[in-house]
């Protein structure tokens, strides 16, 4: 019967939790704000500015100095290249820069008068590139227009600077089987930056602003000193369990419907890739969902008035992806970095997301990254109950 009793009190307690934290983040204009456009302005906008992903006939002005039979082959290849489009070979730098700001090209190739001559004398020879910030692609699309007309152009000339060779290695090198290197993309067909970056800025859109909204309620709840409120039934282990459910509960709630805008619709509007088991990353998201909540209520103790989250959290965005091993390997980073990578849920969670849904991986292929999140999930639990016992303390102390 005690058993029975106690039952219902904690169902009682967290049910009260729950419909306080409801009444908190829907009274709150601050935090709806956060929620909003942390979500959707922000999914939208990030997808956005990689949009083009790949970049194609981009129109470009070649500002030709030389004059040469060379610089005009060179002016073709990259005209033929997919990515850039040569718009005009026939103006002059200031023309060419006025046509850049009146976006007609989003960007400008410079080659001085001395690119033929310099070939000539066996030297290396150079360009300038000048792009606009429009789009983050533009650039790279110029790059590697650039880059692959000018490596063709070396194969072409390479045999007559020969002449410029000591005799002995002349031989070695005519001796020397050429070798053809074919690359492909594994999981990115497209070789596009979005495809690549942006399933992972997804999760971590999820991480921070999740830790935002927990910020800020912590924050106004210690700076109001309601937070005493949560003192009436005690300060037992079991009581401030009760709190971190109810909070959890809450949380993870109005996650799985964002989560299924920016996991599931973005991808489909934006053609991310899309190879995922439903059911694999649902079963992904769930320990991650709660791993987050923990680890905010945990840092709760950080967060002394609504304000401090939103500067504080904001910038980890590069760091954040940095550590979950999507854009630089797990096995190349040092030591402290690799540990760093288990603290923070956005890590294993951006990365078994990728796998996942990118890479077509099954549950036991993420088994190292679903492992961490339950085992962050057992820590911060304990940690975020610690924490909210403390936060308790000292709003009573220095309410006395």
């Amino acid at each position: 019967m005690k058993t029975s009793n106690k039952i219902t009190r904690d169902l009682s307690d967290i049910a009260s939790v729950i419909v306080n934290e409801f009444k908190t983040i829907g009274t709150s204009y601050a935090i709806l704000l956060v929620l909003i456009g942390g979500i959707f302005v922000y999914g939208f906008l990030y997808n956005y500015m990689y949009e083009p992903n790949v970049v194609r006939d981009a129109p470009i002005a070649v500002v030709d100095n030389s004059h040469s039979s060379l610089s005009r082959e060179y002016t073709r290849l990259i005209d033929a290249s997919s990515q850039v489009k040569v718009l005009t070979n026939n103006v002059d730098f200031p023309a060419a820069k006025d046509l850049m700001k009146e976006n007609k090209v989003i960007g400008i190739i410079y080659l001085p008068h001395d690119f033929d001559t310099r070939v000539a004398r066996g030297e290396e020879s150079v360009f300038i590139m000048y792009g606009t910030t429009d789009a983050f692609l533009y650039y790279l699309a110029m790059q590697e227009s650039s880059s692959g007309a000018m490596l063709e152009l070396n194969d072409r000339y390479r045999p007559d600077m020969l002449v410029f060779l000591p005799q002995q290695d002349v031989q070695q090198l005519t001796m020397t089987k050429s070798a053809d290197v074919v690359g492909t993309a594994l999981y990115n067909y497209t070789e596009g930056y979005g495809t690549y970056l942006i399933p992972a800025v997804l999760v971590i859109i999820i991480f921070q602003t999740l830790l935002m909204v927990i910020g800020m309620v912590s924050g106004d709840e210690r700076n109001t000193g309601s937070i005493r409120n949560f003192a009436v039934n005690g300060l037992s282990f079991g009581k401030m369990a009760n709190i971190i459910i109810g909070k959890t509960f809450v949380y993870t709630m109005l996650y799985a419907v964002f989560s299924l805008f920016l996991l599931w619709l973005m991808p489909v509007v934006y053609q991310l890739p899309n190879i995922g088991n439903s059911f694999d990353i649902i079963a992904m998201l769930v320990p991650y969902l709660m791993a987050t909540s923990f680890f905010g209520l945990a840092a709760s103790v950080f967060f002394t008035d609504s304000e401090a989250p939103l500067l504080m959290i904001a910038f980890f965005s590069v760091g954040l992806i940095f550590l979950s091993g999507v854009s630089y390997p797990l096995e190349l980073m040092p030591w402290y970095w690799r540990m760093a990578h288990f603290i923070f849920p956005a890590a294993p969670g951006a990365l078994a997301f990728v796998k996942l849904n990118s890479m077509g991986a099954t549950m036991a292929e993420i088994h190292v990254e679903y492992i961490t999140l339950w085992v962050q999930c057992i820590v911060y639990f304990v940690l975020a109950c610690l924490a909210y016992r403390y936060n308790i303390r000292k709003a009573m102390n220095n309410n006395s």
